[in-house]
């Protein structure tokens, strides 16, 4: 798997040197950032700039790259001890999903849990989420309902987002012993119909002016926010 991009390379350098398998460059760097690299004991690989287009598909990668082991997802097993969890139903897209994670980990969410889909772009959304994907565990469920059953099962407090909910204004903060799981539906579907006759409740964003159109990513960050202060 590879990533890159100058941010999200040091930022792996700094926090995760256990996951990189190779270092690669395809410029000059600074002294100090080279040395750390070779403390490693990595190979470390000079590109040619036509090479190095490929490996980022177009993107800006500054010159930096890694190529990383295959991210492991957590066991649902082990987010099911969590206190405060994020369930997104049906999500794909990496810049929604990567901004998502970042906000998450910043506002103190527990663990992630990406249902409703089979894949994702793993190294996509380690460089949009800054690398907050490798900071909290993050899990794959393949069916929202069967994961909504479950949680409600082991004792979490089900919270959806959906158009006619609570303004978020009118309901009090969880506590940090609270076991509550909060889920988020695509921006084009939302949350099923199944999965909202499971939810204890339904929240929603109360707006100044007539206008519902949040990005699902900003929409995570203000829910959060509010849940948690």
């Amino acid at each position: 798997m590879i990533i890159y991009g100058k941010q999200i390379v040091l930022h792996v350098l700094d926090k995760h040197p256990h996951l990189i398998e190779e270092v690669l460059f395809s410029k000059e760097i600074d002294k100090k950032i080279f040395s750390k690299f070779l403390k490693l004991g990595k190979k470390v690989i000079r590109l040619d700039n036509k090479k190095a287009q490929a490996l980022a598909q177009g993107g800006n990668h500054q010159g930096f790259f890694l190529r990383l082991k295959e991210f492991e997802y957590s066991d649902i097993s082990e987010i099911k001890e969590k206190n405060f969890i994020l369930v997104l139903d049906g999500l794909t897209d990496v810049g929604n999903i990567g901004a998502i994670a970042r906000s998450a980990y910043s506002l103190g969410v527990d663990a992630i849990v990406a249902s409703n889909v089979k894949t994702l772009n793993n190294s996509g959304l380690i460089r949009t989420s800054s690398g907050a994907m490798l900071d909290i565990p993050f899990a794959l469920y393949p069916n929202t309902l069967d994961l909504a059953n479950e949680l409600k099962q082991c004792g979490f407090a089900l919270i959806g987002a959906t158009m006619d909910g609570t303004d978020l204004k009118k309901y009090g903060k969880i506590d940090e012993s609270d076991k509550v799981a909060l889920f988020l539906g695509s921006e084009g579907k939302g949350l099923s119909k199944k999965v909202e006759k499971k939810l204890d409740l339904k929240v929603s964003i109360g707006m100044q002016h007539d206008f519902n159109s949040l990005n699902v990513s900003v929409a995570a960050g203000i829910l959060i926010y509010n849940l948690k202060k």
